[in-house]
């Protein structure tokens, strides 16, 4: 036991450097911001409400490549009992046509690097 001062402090230093993140974003004041999305161009409803969308877009954009690739099914039906094309660029992309103003917005602050246009092309890109 004579080496408790060193495991407090130890301990101590540990735990500041852990909570140095929050305490930075909250001093900073990051720790509220949340991203403002632009709006659709052109669509008043989208496939699915905006709370699902906001939370699940990405299992649905897996469940429809996998209904398209795997089973040839190319329609998807909504909520509202509205036909859509299982198409990212074609039914995404049409509503939400500025990637960097919409899709890059969310997924930076989220950290995260989805896979999607590994295959897709922006309409407005050029390859």
């Amino acid at each position: 036991m004579h080496d408790a001062g060193k495991i407090i402090i130890g301990l101590l230093i540990f735990l500041a450097l852990i909570a140095f993140p929050l305490w930075y974003n909250a001093a900073g004041g990051k720790a509220d911001y949340v991203p403002q999305l632009e709006k659709p161009d052109t669509a008043t409803q989208c496939v699915a409400e905006v709370a699902y969308m906001t939370a699940n877009h990405m299992d649905l954009l897996n469940e429809w490549r996998d209904r398209v690739v795997r089973d040839g099914e190319r329609l998807y039906v909504d909520h509202l009992g509205r036909t859509h094309e299982m198409s990212l660029t074609k039914t995404c992309l049409n509503c939400h046509a500025n990637r960097d103003r919409f899709c890059n917005r969310c997924h930076d602050y989220m950290g995260v690097d989805p896979y999607c246009w590994d295959c897709h092309v922006d309409p407005k890109e050029v390859r």
